[in-house]
């Protein structure tokens, strides 16, 4: 990429690029605070560039977080690893979550959180909201105008996240799945009893897609929320997908844009972070 002068616009005219092998080095000595500094450079030049400038999807600059497990083994580990114990086996790994810019344009990461040990719970579900929470806490600390929207899954389906990131300013689109929460079971019995607020026929790709919503007031949150389903019909295959958003305003069809973009940060992040960037080896160093 060097050779081909890829990142030629990247840099001011007649500057010389170091060769990979001192790229190479660079890298191995590299902690994860300093590719945090790295990082945070790069997101401070992008806003400065107004590379969001005109949003991600529908003018609005949408970011998903997601957790994932960056490296595992029953044999190496460090002061820092998760541990898991099952019989006499002890396994060893490192999970984080990552944010991400999704939708149209360069998908940046905008930072990550790595989970600590003994003071995040290994297990996915009581460890992740923790995690997640200090990480949009410090993305927004440092980079206050990059996000508008952020897109989390199910696990984030609950008053505690919504209440945290509406407490920073931003908007919240969550998947809702099975819940025990009573809101909204009522919420979802209401929308089963109406018919469908819009029907789109050749939605990109689908046969058909029929939208239905309500207005609803969750458990120990003030402000009233929006339930909205897409039923999906597709190659004689049909599915449900259904969020819970605090964008009272936001059109059907940008919510499932967003919805559905979310699938970047699982599908492009993690993959470049853990095949492409090297972002594996420098945990159990």
């Amino acid at each position: 990429m060097i050779k081909n002068h890829e990142f030629s616009k990247l840099f001011p005219r007649g500057t010389k690029l170091p060769q990979v092998d001192a790229i190479r080095d660079t890298l191995k000595v590299m902690g994860l605070d300093g590719l945090k500094q790295i990082n945070q450079h790069i997101v401070k030049k992008a806003v400065e560039n107004k590379v969001f400038e005109n949003g991600t999807i529908d003018g609005y600059t949408v970011v998903a977080i997601d957790r994932t497990k960056f490296f595992g083994s029953n044999k190496k580990s460090c002061p820092d690893c998760l541990r898991i114990t099952k019989g006499e086996k002890t396994h060893n790994f490192h999970s984080g979550a990552v944010m991400s810019t999704v939708g149209i344009g360069p998908k940046l990461v905008s930072g990550f959180e790595m989970y600590k040990s003994g003071k995040d719970s290994a297990l996915k579900d009581e460890g992740e909201l923790n995690v997640g929470k200090r990480l949009i806490a410090e993305v927004v600390k440092s980079h206050r105008n990059l996000s508008d929207v952020v897109v989390y899954d199910a696990l984030a389906c609950n008053s505690i996240w919504i209440n945290h990131c509406k407490s920073l300013g931003i908007d919240v689109i969550v998947r809702a799945k099975n819940n025990n929460n009573n809101s909204l079971r009522l919420a979802k019995k209401t929308v089963n009893k109406t018919d469908a607020v819009e029907v789109w026929e050749d939605e990109k790709g689908f046969e058909k897609v029929e939208v239905y919503e309500s207005t609803f007031t969750m458990d120990n949150v003030k402000q009233p929320l929006r339930y909205v389903k897409f039923a999906i019909k597709h190659t004689n295959q049909q599915h449900t997908q259904i969020m819970v958003t605090t964008c009272m305003d936001m059109t059907l069809k940008t919510l499932f844009k967003i919805i559905r973009a979310r699938w970047d940060i699982e599908n492009l992040i993690f993959n470049n972070l853990k095949h492409q960037c090297g972002f594996r080896a420098l945990l159990c160093a």
